[in-house]
């Protein structure tokens, strides 16, 4: 067993981990934030997206110790510690860009990584990123509209495929 240490969503985190631990089990196993999703525990679904150190990664492919000592963000991270949503968990709600809920947190964590890149993404680009996220219930047309209505863009244009 190995100690790793690590800054989640603000706060220290630390636990004792098999050299084999994912990430993902860490967060969900060892700190209890099960918002982090395992869906296919092959890095092809994106329902356990975070972002380590800034950057957006999938936890199930991941080890914990690779993140000894990184900064986390989960999608418990998200909202303002009243539970208010933030602009994209509030955008989601708005546009009905979710139905069953599972990829929801992997499809927050998803675009917030392409907003804080990309504040303005078109259609096309909102699309092109979520390549790496698959929804079984949605069809994706309201997770695109809420992508660019957080943006700020007007989504009335926006046709269903």
């Amino acid at each position: 067993m190995t100690q790793v240490t690590m800054t989640v969503n603000g706060r220290a985190a630390s636990g004792e981990v098999e050299g084999r631990t994912l990430l993902s089990s860490f967060l969900r196993d060892h700190l209890s934030l099960t918002g982090t999703h395992v869906g296919c525990d092959t890095a092809q679904c994106g329902a356990c997206m975070v972002h380590v150190n800034g950057e957006a990664v999938k936890s199930c492919n991941m080890l914990a110790l690779e993140a000894n000592g990184a900064e986390i963000a989960t999608i418990e991270g998200q909202a303002a510690p009243d539970g208010t949503l933030n602009t994209i968990q509030q955008a989601f709600q708005d546009h009905h860009g979710l139905q069953c809920g599972f990829c929801t947190p992997g499809m927050v964590m998803s675009a917030a990584a392409l907003l804080k890149d990309n504040p303005k993404p078109t259609e096309a680009e909102v699309r092109a990123h979520l390549e790496g996220n698959i929804c079984r219930c949605t069809g994706y047309h309201n997770i695109v509209k809420a992508i660019m209505a957080a943006s700020g863009q007007d989504v009335g244009a926006i046709a269903a495929e």
